[in-house]
Order: C-alpha cells, then sequence, then structure tokens
C-alpha cells in the first residue's frame, strides 16, 4: 500500500481589512456591494457569482433574451463585455448606437432579466478587433498614452458611454456593478489611473473597477485603486510556434498560488516569467479571461476539447479563484463596417482571424448552438450558486509533495480548500495533449488543526483524464456533518420538512460516504435517507442533465431556461424535449407538448472544382506568420450552389452542418459574406434563422479554398485540396412548458 499524500491546513487566518477605491456600493433598494481581500461581498456576505463574456455588437440584438436566458440558466450572474470603440465611432463624430451595437438596449435587458452586467470599456479592448477596438482615425495620436488629444477623444468615448448607463447604474438600481479599464496594458500606471479619473468624471461610477491582472505595470499601481483580473487558456491561436501546446500552457493543468498566466497574449507580450505583483494577495483571486473555447487564427487551428476547459476551470477554482470568468461564454459574428473589423496581420497587428466568425469555440456558439462544455461548466456552476459563499472563506493549500514541473506527469495534481474545518479536495489528472496515467493507491491525509482526517477510508485509483472534488467535514445542514465523500456536491433543495443534496458520481471511483459512526455506499440512482436530509447520488450522464431555475431542480436531456412562469425546453432531437422535477422524493416526469421530428434535405450542385492551392505568404510585422487568404484567392477556391427545400420552415431555427476539408470556407448569400470558417477538424455550422427569408430564394453559395501541401499551419491532421465531405440540414426544436 503507498503512503497516503499529505497536505497541511493550518489555523484560519485573521485576513486584515483593505480599503479600496471603488465606486458607489449602495443601490437605492440598501443592497450593497463590496470587496474584501477574499471575495467580492454582497449584502455582506462572501459572493462567488459566475461570470461569461457575450459581445453584444456581435450579436442579433432580435437573438439577445434567448441567449441571455441559455446564460442564466448555465449558471451566470455577471455579463461582461467589451464596449468596442470602432463598432460604435468608426467614423469621427459619428456615434451608433443602435440595433446590435445598443449598449442601452443590451444592460437593460440583462437588467430585466435578473443578470449583473460588466463593461469592459478600454479604449483598447483588443478582442481580436481592428486596432484593438481603437477607430482608425484616432492612430495619428499617441494612443494608450496620457498625450492630451488622445485623451480629449476618450473623454468623448467615456461620455458617449455614460450616457448609455443612465440611470442603468448599480447606484440607481441597475444592473452595471463593474467597469474594466483598458486591456492587458504593459506601461505606466499613471495612465490606468488618469483613465479611471476619466471614467469616474463621465459618471461611469461603480462598485468595481478592474484591469487586467496581466502584463506587469511599467510603475507601480497604488493598492486598491484597479482590482486586477486574471486569466488561463487550454492553448492559444496567438502563438507563433507551429507546435501543439507551447510554452508555458502546461501550468494551467497544475494547482498553483501563482495567478499570473504568462501563456496568455505571447504574441503582444513576448516569452516571459509568470510573476504576481508583491501585493497580489492583498486582492481578492478574481478572474476575467479563463478560456471557454478557443478560436483559429489562420497559422494556428485550435479546437480544444471540452475537458481542456473543465479542467482548467477547476484548478484556478481550487487555486482560490472566486470569481470564474470567462472569455468567451458566448460566440459571435463580427458586424458590418466600412472595412473588415477584424484584426488582421494587414492591419498590423499580429495574427489573421477569420473576417466574420467570432464563434470562439465557446459553451454557446455564434448560432445560439448549446456545446457539452455549457453542461460541464453548469455543473460546477451549480456547486458555485449552493456553497460559493463557504467556498470563498476557504484559502487554498498545496500538497507536501507537488509536480516538480512540466515533464512530471507521475504526481497527482491535487490541493485542498479550507476554512480549518472543513473543506473540498480537487484533483485534476488531465491535461491537454497528454495522456496522464491513472494514479493507483490514492488516500489523503489531511492535517487539521484539531486533528488529522485520513480519507477515503481504502486507497482508490484516480481514472485517467478526471477532474472532480471531493468534500470533507461538509455541513449538510440540521448538525448533520458528513466526514468525507467520493463524490463532487452539486446543489440542494428543500422541499417542506427535507433538504436533498444532490452529488455526482465520480466515474470508476465508488461513491462512498463517511458519518460519525458509519460508512455508506451508494449506487448511481440511489438515495440515502438521513431523516431530515436525504443524498441523492447522480451518475455522470445525469449530473449533466442536472439544472436548478427558480429554486427548482430539473433533469432533462434538453437545453433548458426559465422565463418567469415557462420552462423552455430545446434540443436537436423532438424525442430530447422531455424533463423531470424532484418533487422532493424523487424525479417526475412533465408532460410536454412535442414537434413532429422534421426530416430536412439539402443539396450541393458542383458550380466548379478547386483550382491550383495558393503559395501562402508571411505577414508584413516583425513577427511574421502565414497570411489568411484575400478576396481574390478565392477565385481558386472550389464552389457549390447550396441547395435548400424550397418549403423551409425558418421557424425550426435550422442549422446547416457542412463537414469538409480545406484551407478556408466562406458562405455567402448573394455575394455578400455570411460568415467564415477556418479548418480546424470540426464542422463548418451557420444558423439559417437570422438570414430569412432571403436564404430561401437567393444565391446561397460554398467556397473552399485548397489547402496545399504541408502548408506553415499548425492543423489537427494533414489535408490537402478541397473536399466537400457531407452537408446536413439539423431542425432545431422548441418546447414550453408551463
Amino acid at each position: 500500500m503507498k503512503n497516503p499524500l499529505t497536505l497541511t491546513v493550518p489555523s484560519a487566518p485573521m485576513f486584515p481589512s483593505e480599503t479600496y477605491a471603488m465606486g458607489s456600493s449602495r443601490r437605492p433598494d440598501g443592497a450593497t456591494l463590496t470587496v474584501t481581500r477574499q471575495s467580492l461581498q454582497l449584502n455582506g456576505k462572501p459572493w462567488t457569482p459566475v461570470m461569461g463574456e457575450f459581445h453584444y455588437a456581435r450579436y442579433p440584438a432580435s437573438e439577445w433574451r434567448e441567449e441571455l436566458l441559455k446564460m442564466k440558466a448555465g449558471g451566470l450572474e455577471l455579463i461582461a463585455s467589451y464596449v468596442f470603440w470602432i463598432h460604435h465611432e468608426e467614423t469621427e463624430g459619428s456615434f451608433d448606437w443602435s440595433g446590435q451595437r445598443s449598449l442601452r438596449d443590451f444592460v437593460a435587458l440583462c437588467g430585466e432579466l435578473g443578470l449583473h452586467f460588466v463593461a469592459r470599456i478600454g479604449p483598447w479592448c483588443h478582442g481580436e478587433v481592428r486596432n484593438g477596438g481603437l477607430p482608425d482615425w484616432i492612430l495619428g495620436t499617441k494612443t494608450r498614452t496620457d498625450d492630451p488629444p488622445y485623451l480629449k477623444k476618450v473623454a468623448i468615448l467615456y461620455g458617449e458611454i455614460s450616457k448609455q448607463f443612465v440611470g442603468l447604474l448599480w447606484k440607481d438600481g441597475g444592473p452595471v456593478v463593474g467597469a474594466q479599464i483598458e486591456n492587458e496594458y504593459g506601461g505606466r500606471a499613471e495612465h490606468l489611473l488618469t483613465l479611471k479619473k476619466l471614467a469616474r468624471e463621465a459618471g461611469i461610477d461603480v462598485p468595481l473597477y478592474t484591469r487586467t491582472g496581466w502584463p506587469g505595470l511599467a510603475s507601480p499601481m497604488p493598492f486598491g485603486e484597479l482590482l486586477p483580473l486574471f486569466g488561463v487558456y487550454a492553448e492559444g491561436f496567438w502563438d507563433r510556434e507551429l507546435k501543439p501546446m507551447p510554452g508555458n500552457y502546461w501550468s494551467g493543468f497544475h494547482f498553483s498560488h501563482l495567478r499570473t498566466d504568462s501563456a496568455i497574449a505571447t504574441d503582444i507580450l513576448g516569452k516571459r516569467d509568470a510573476k504576481d505583483d508583491a501585493d497580489a494577495t492583498r486582492y481578492p483571486y478574481l478572474t476575467c479571461e479563463i478560456g471557454g473555447g478557443m478560436p483559429s487564427s489562420y497559422h494556428r487551428r485550435i479546437a480544444l476539447a471540452p475537458a481542456d476547459i473543465e479542467a482548467t476551470v477547476l484548478v484556478k477554482l481550487g487555486s482560490g479563484s472566486t470569481l470564474p470568468g470567462y472569455y468567451m461564454y458566448h460566440g459571435g459574428t463580427n458586424p458590418e463596417g466600412k472595412t473588415t473589423l477584424m484584426e488582421s496581420q494587414a492591419t498590423g497587428y499580429w495574427n489573421d482571424l477569420p473576417v466574420k466568425t467570432y464563434d470562439f469555440g465557446a459553451p454557446l456558439g455564434e448560432f445560439g448552438q448549446v456545446r457539452p462544455h455549457y453542461h460541464r461548466l453548469r455543473r460546477l456552476h451549480l456547486f458555485l450558486q449552493e456553497f460559493g459563499e463557504k467556498l470563498a472563506s476557504m484559502p487554498a493549500f498545496m500538497p507536501d509533495q507537488r509536480p516538480t514541473g512540466k515533464d512530471d506527469l507521475s504526481t497527482l495534481r491535487w490541493c485542498v480548500r479550507s476554512d480549518s474545518k472543513s473543506g473540498f479536495v480537487f484533483i485534476n489528472n488531465h491535461q491537454r495533449g497528454t495522456t496522464l496515467a491513472a494514479k493507483e493507491g490514492i488516500q489523503f491525509k489531511i492535517s487539521l488543526p484539531k486533528g488529522e482526517l485520513l480519507f477515503p477510508d481504502q486507497p482508490v485509483t484516480v481514472p485517467a483524464g478526471s477532474r472532480f472534488f471531493w468534500p470533507f467535514a461538509l455541513n449538510l445542514g440540521n448538525s448533520l456533518i458528513l466526514k468525507w465523500a467520493t463524490a463532487q456536491p452539486l446543489c440542494t433543495v428543500t422541499k417542506g420538512p427535507k433538504r436533498t443534496i444532490f452529488f455526482a458520481e465520480t466515474p470508476g471511483v465508488p461513491a462512498r460516504f463517511a458519518f460519525e459512526k458509519t460508512i455508506k455506499a451508494l449506487k448511481p440512482g440511489q438515495s440515502l435517507d438521513l431523516g431530515s436530509v436525504q443524498i441523492c447520488l447522480l451518475s455522470e450522464a445525469d449530473s449533466l442533465q442536472l439544472y436548478k431555475l427558480d429554486k427548482k431542480v430539473y433533469l432533462s436531456p434538453a437545453s433548458l431556461s426559465a422565463e418567469g412562469i415557462l420552462l423552455h425546453l430545446r434540443a436537436d432531437d423532438p424525442k430530447l424535449l422531455a424533463v423531470k422535477f424532484f418533487d422532493g422524493e424523487s424525479f417526475r416526469g412533465v408532460e410536454v407538448s412535442k414537434p413532429r421530428a422534421q426530416k430536412l434535405t439539402v443539396g450541393a450542385e458542383v458550380i466548379r472544382p478547386a483550382g491550383q492551392p495558393r503559395t501562402i505568404p508571411r505577414g508584413k510585422i516583425s513577427t511574421p506568420v502565414a497570411t489568411a487568404p484575400e478576396d481574390a484567392d478565392f477565385a481558386q477556391a472550389a464552389l457549390w450552389k447550396i441547395v435548400l427545400p424550397p418549403s423551409l420552415d425558418l421557424a425550426l431555427d435550422p442549422l446547416l452542418r457542412i463537414h469538409y476539408t480545406g484551407d478556408v470556407a466562406r458562405l455567402t448569400l448573394g455575394g455578400k459574406l455570411l460568415t467564415d470558417n477556418f479548418y480546424n477538424g470540426q464542422p463548418f455550422e451557420i444558423g439559417l434563422q437570422r438570414f430569412g427569408p432571403e436564404i430561401l430564394t437567393g444565391a446561397l453559395e460554398l467556397a473552399v479554398l485548397p489547402m496545399p501541401q504541408n502548408p506553415p499551419i499548425l492543423l489537427p491532421e494533414s489535408v490537402s485540396g478541397a473536399k466537400l465531405i457531407k452537408i446536413e440540414l439539423l431542425a432545431r426544436y422548441h418546447a414550453t412548458v408551463p
């Protein structure tokens, strides 16, 4: 038998109070939003909300409501968005806040749906937008400095943003709770303070002022002026190397007290050591850019697996984060502009991105697709909504034996968050691009101030690729203490006198629940009645179908969201439009009026075969990489006419799914580009409803540029030429339950 893995939790530390120079924290109804060294505080209690980025200007306004409801059902409480200057003032002096550019309408809708909003007001935002979001006409000034001509224009921008927020700020009872100043700024701190001053003078008075915690600043930031927020990505499109997982991405899969991730933005910031500011631990550990996915740049075609994303989130939570913030949580499409609004080497930036799509491989896609990691992340968010207040008071502690570095794949990656009495053990045995073998004979010995805890009672095997957390000394209510469990807590619900706590099995590990005098084993689907409390163990599959909406718990293979008294169900198969609710004892089915399944057909007629693959040039920047094709290059693309059924009902929200191989694909309607795709091994998907009714009668064409042999591109597999493998037309079904 192996020796147990050991860790010491000291007596609960006494955190001194800190003073942060934030804005108005009190709402007219008396609610407060403040900051402590450990966490955000809502109404004086620790708050661990989930934040997700959704760019309003990259999504049709008519579809905002449905998507925000999905985000809320996914467990989000904070919606974040860049305010891209170039999207609103592409021509100097002519601001456009209309349609999908209406920041005010978007923020008001967030408030209506019970969501809070964080504005990332730049002026430089990046977001893979042309000039980092700066309009072309401002480039004649000394941007991102205290140069007076530049600041004069920034003051006008902030004033216009402030007008959008009239009556919508937290202090007015509205949803706007935060403002990020600049982004990925490494100059002097004085400039950030100038921008904060301009924002406040413009009337952007919010409880939270933030900045990205990377890179390091050229001069010290006075303590408490801007909350640093951090990030992690499983892998990036921006690296200059054409190999998977270069640099320090491996560190995102290791538990650590270090908050800064040096793998972010190596194109802009270069390779560097990860180093936190000396005062980092005086701030709560907040994040704004945990990668919810990753787009493909032209030279690096990234496709993340759901496990990659789930693992990095779990590692951040285990390492002490009290605000998981995703970039992106919802994908989108670049709006129309007078010129391309996307970053490219031709505009002096580091990477070539698609012209239209900003899908990002996010949990919710460019056309509202619900992806597998949406459900995996929701499972974590359920826990945070239920236990986040407790978790926020628990610092992170690292084990006595930790992995020695990048090449140590045999040492188990784990840590503990604890308040010195109870806590959670976080385990991650997954890393992108690397197989982490099963770890056998695992037991944990945690030294607490009042004694040692050894669990499980018998050593277990941590399966390859697994990532999970287990509780110890967890108060289940009514003074009932769960000494430890080998299952992951999800959420609770109270019906009458009984409280039910839902757990998810850890696949490959027997689920055991230890109490003062007994240990109970459960199988998925079984419950344990403890009088006023019961434990319900769900299978892995059922745990990914669990929702808690408006204090009610549901199981459904469909995507659920709630709006008032209505429950919305969405699925690609009408058979999946089913839902069960928990009645306090078991799950009971609800009658759902299901639409009939529709077999949709689609054709593809060859207009012309592919011509010769192009010779791919490199960009004309300091660190160039392969450049994306220009419009003229598509004269050599294979071209197909897409033939839709003439009677296609767009109310079915049909999704066109194109399986192809090649270099770059474009879908046009009457010659106008709808969206595009850099091939990365995944299907090219396009929602058709938003393009109706023209989509039913116009010339819908697919162009695929052939891939040359051995291109200077990181690809998931070797491909060449241009081939249409299969094309599908899928209905997306919807049902409503009162």
